[in-house]
């Protein structure tokens, strides 16, 4: 038998797509993460999920995590008799920090490490690629994987590379009582741009690159967005309120992914940042993940 005998445990990061400028494009691994345990079991499949969505996400074959973990199992060749799915959420939904990149990833990883051979079938390209196949885009799902900051994208096949990013640099978070969904938000920007615009943007995406290698003094610059957080702002004026007024104090301040979480970025003493946090919302400081998904024998 291929499969392993006795439970797993992943862990995966919390992510932020977009970084101000760089659209569909950039993506960072935040240190809030998702654990999931996995066991083969003679037959059906058990799910109980504690935490973040805990009261709203399906517990069948539907499930997220579920679904990938079937994928997954379809490339290596395996069909398990049967499952018993743990999944401790910790990972807001609908609130920008890639939830749902962290079941796909997270599902892929449980699947390949119930597999004895499993990363020698299904390298970590691969498990990449799989995983934006299933979301659809790779911002998220890259530094999921991977860790650390990514670029990546899309023409005729998926790509991620990873940068460097220097190690003074951490991020906190500003989590708003209600989420939105991605698809409510991208259908908020226009089919067209101006030109400007887009040449504004790419130099800021440029500078992003630079920004969080090795010149933090340029994240203020380089965060500057001028492809879709305006856009967005009907669907969450409180979170681009916030921004504003960080931003206006000289704090490299963006919407994180679609929203409406917002990200700081901080180069020493968080307290500050973290005492304006607004009523009602939550906040976290965060150190930027390097590992990406991780795997163990539980």
């Amino acid at each position: 038998m291929s499969l392993v005998a006795g439970r797993v445990t992943v862990t995966v990061p919390a992510t932020s797509a977009n970084l101000g400028p760089g659209f569909d494009s950039l993506g960072l691994a935040l240190g809030l993460h998702d654990t999931l345990h996995a066991e083969v079991i003679a037959g059906g499949l058990e799910i109980e999920v504690t935490g973040a969505g805990a009261d709203s996400v399906p517990r069948d074959e539907s499930h997220l995590v579920v679904r990938s973990m079937r994928q997954a199992f379809a490339v290596l060749g395996e069909n398990p008799s049967g499952l018993r799915l743990t999944c401790e959420n910790v990972i807001p939904h609908a609130r920008g920090l890639g939830s749902s990149s962290a079941a796909i990833v997270g599902g892929l990883a449980l699947a390949r490490a119930l597999v004895r051979d499993g990363r020698e079938r299904l390298t970590d390209d691969e498990l990449f690629e799989l995983a934006a196949e299933i979301e659809g885009h790779p911002d998220n799902v890259a530094p999921a994987v991977y860790g650390g900051f990514t670029i990546s994208g899309n023409d005729d096949a998926f790509y991620a590379v990873t940068a460097p990013v220097d190690e003074r640099l951490s991020a906190v978070v500003f989590i708003p009582p209600t989420g939105v969904e991605t698809k409510v938000a991208r259908g908020l920007l226009p089919a067209e741009v101006p030109h400007a615009d887009a040449a504004a943007n790419s130099g800021r995406a440029a500078l992003m690159v630079a920004a969080l290698g090795f010149a933090p003094d340029q994240l203020h610059r380089a965060t500057r967005d001028y492809l879709h957080q305006d856009y967005r702002r009907p669907a969450m004026p409180e979170s681009l309120a916030l921004v504003d007024a960080l931003r206006a104090d000289g704090i490299a301040a963006i919407v994180s992914g679609a929203g409406p979480t917002v990200l700081a970025f901080v180069v020493e003493n968080a307290d500050e940042l973290l005492a304006r946090t607004p009523a009602g919302w939550v906040s976290h400081h965060l150190r930027i993940d390097t590992a990406g998904v991780r795997a163990s024998l539980a």
